[in-house]
């Protein structure tokens, strides 16, 4: 099994859930996250003070698939998510050694 972790601009979460789904994921985690890369913080007035916006807005969607789904799904996010502006944002691949359903008891790539 896979853990796929993307963080991507907000706007573009309905676009990769869609992508998602069509790529047979069949559940996900998103969650509000703030950072940087590249793209640094950026300088905004508000109410005639000028101040420094450190972290962008961002989503971490993270779900855990089979091995083989695992390029499909990577594939899938970076197409949707892609808008060919500086902050896209990453994609991270990594093991999942071990799952288990809470409800069931049930354990390997059967919970998924």
């Amino acid at each position: 099994m896979k853990m796929i972790m993307a963080v991507i601009k907000p706007h573009k979460l309905e676009e990769v859930r869609a992508a998602l789904t069509n790529a047979g994921v069949q559940g996900m985690t998103v969650s509000e996250v703030k950072g940087f890369g590249r793209q640094k913080g950026h300088t905004e007035i508000y109410r005639g003070a000028e101040y420094t916006v450190d972290f962008r807005p961002k989503l971490k969607i993270e779900a855990v698939v089979p091995d083989e789904s695992a390029d499909r799904v990577v594939e899938a996010i970076a197409s949707a998510a892609r808008t060919g502006q500086i902050g896209d944002g990453k994609i991270f691949v990594s093991d999942v050694e071990a799952a288990m359903r809470i409800r069931t008891g049930e354990t390997g790539p059967e919970v998924l």
